[in-house]
């Protein structure tokens, strides 16, 4: 099948995109359908990352299978659908089925997926149940292929089924302690053209040697924010107050809890925490609100004046003195996630993607001196160096040009602030869905947002690059 030419196999692939996509929207739902937000408190040793990640992998095995895949659930740790080449040498692409968890703001169920004017919606549908299952239809094209031939194709393809991306990425250190690396791996699970690097990421908290909720504080709890790597867009107090005293301000919600208490909520906007241009952090506003308002006490100021820094100054680093940038990486970000109280100290997240320009220790130097100075201490809770892979090497200049011809630009390989699988493997980038190019209706949502959305249109570009582009490696790599 790979000695057909260019015209021979895009014609193959329209007809075949076409002819199977309500099959693909139809394995998307059954995927978006299934909550898999980890839960390690339900973890067992059959279901490591949680029961609801181990139902989605089941799921994404099932449909590998049905489609015609030697598929694979490796101890609900992660899994993997083959299609067998005339080598055990393989090409693979890897795309996850957990979730971050849906947040606020959404006009659509969730966990179901809507078609709206052109665009699917649903948690995953574009982060990444969408794109995974665009790696298994993509794999069964070659399948019906090889079926109709009775030619293998010169490598194995393998489609690696993720299972813990959002979190810690355990699952790919699992798949990595038991198999050999791929010749080539890109993950669909960013944006086109194409992601040669990544910035390092670091995660951690501050927790505050200040306490919130005995006497003396006004402060009751505070709770806000859902995961570490977005920017909050929820954030709530509650505190010992008068309604009638507390004037309303933008952004501010304030509602009576009786017995003297207000629950005071701060309406932010939220976003992946790599992208954190557009955000408004509703832990900065509530941080704000209590301290202009006289509702932290002398001990409690220093820490909600380190969350002013952290959640209200901008999110490039200065306010904290850790800006940095590069011509390769681009800026420093960070972000604070989530905040919550804890056995009446408050702990709040943090979350930054640097460049090659700063050392990580000396990220960690810095905010550790910031919470001293603040009356708090600071744990580094995840540490990933920058990753990065030669744009000028056959296997990344293969997919550009295949995303040029279908698209007409003239493209460059790009680094960003998000954290892909990518950055495990050897030989790896990450490969679209999204288009950034693509011009959306002010209602579809990003990743890790509410009213999550991607265009079918895009969904199916995407499909024949990919098929294409796996054809191209083939080639490439063999």
């Amino acid at each position: 099948m790979l000695d057909m030419t260019d015209d021979e196999l895009k014609a193959k692939v329209d007809a075949y995109v076409d002819e199977v996509w309500e099959d693909v929207v139809s394995d998307i739902t059954s995927l978006v359908r299934i909550r898999s937000v980890e839960d390690k408190s339900k973890a067992t040793s059959e279901d490591p990352w949680g029961p609801a990640n181990h139902e989605a992998l089941r799921k994404a095995v099932e449909i590998a299978d049905r489609l015609g895949l030697d598929a694979h659930d490796c101890d609900g740790y992660i899994g993997y659908a083959d299609l067998a080449g005339e080598s055990d040498r393989y090409i693979a692409t890897i795309a996850h089925t957990d979730v971050v968890p849906e947040g606020i703001g959404w006009t659509v169920d969730p966990y179901d997926v809507t078609r709206r004017d052109g665009y699917l919606m649903g948690r995953g549908v574009l982060d990444d149940k969408g794109p995974f299952t665009l790696s298994l239809y993509a794999a069964h094209f070659f399948a019906r292929e090889v079926q109709r031939t009775g030619q293998k194709l010169p490598l194995t393809l393998r489609a690696i089924i993720g299972s813990e991306e959002e979190t810690s990425m355990g699952d790919v250190k699992y798949y990595l302690d038991k198999f050999p690396q791929p010749e080539f791996c890109f993950s669909p699970d960013a944006d086109f053209p194409l992601i040669c690097g990544e910035k390092g990421i670091m995660e951690g908290h501050f927790t505050s040697n200040c306490t919130v909720g005995g006497e003396g504080s006004a402060i009751v709890s505070i709770e806000g924010g859902t995961v570490p790597n977005a920017v909050c867009g929820l954030a709530e107090a509650v505190v010992r107050a008068n309604l009638a005293d507390l004037p309303q301000r933008e952004h501010i919600e304030l509602v009576a809890e009786g017995e003297g208490l207000v629950r005071i909520t701060a309406h932010g906007k939220g976003g992946h925490a790599s992208l954190p241009e557009d955000t408004l952090n509703a832990i900065g506003l509530l941080a704000h609100y209590l301290l202009d308002k006289g509702l932290v006490n002398e001990a409690q100021k220093p820490f909600f004046e380190l969350e002013l820094l952290l959640c209200a100054s901008g999110y490039d680093g200065e306010s904290l003195g850790i800006k940095s940038a590069n011509d390769r990486f681009g800026a420093l970000t960070i972000i604070g996630g989530t905040i919550h109280t804890q056995d009446c100290h408050l702990v709040q997240s943090w979350d930054t993607r640097f460049p090659d320009s700063i050392e990580d220790t000396a990220i960690q130097d810095r905010l550790a001196e910031l919470a001293q100075a603040h009356g708090a201490t600071n744990a580094i809770d995840e540490d990933k160096v920058p990753f990065y892979t030669d744009p000028a090497s056959p296997q990344i200049q293969s997919l550009l040009k295949t995303y040029d011809e279908y698209t007409g630009r003239q493209s460059e390989a790009v680094v960003i602030g998000g954290g892909t699988y990518a950055r495990k493997f050897a030989r790896a980038c990450a490969f679209g869905p999204h288009d950034p190019y693509e011009e959306v209706p002010a209602w579809v949502g990003p990743e890790h947002g509410a009213d999550e959305a991607i265009s079918e249109a895009s969904l199916k570009t995407a499909l024949k690059i990919y098929i294409v582009s796996i054809a191209r490696l083939m080639r490439v790599c063999a």
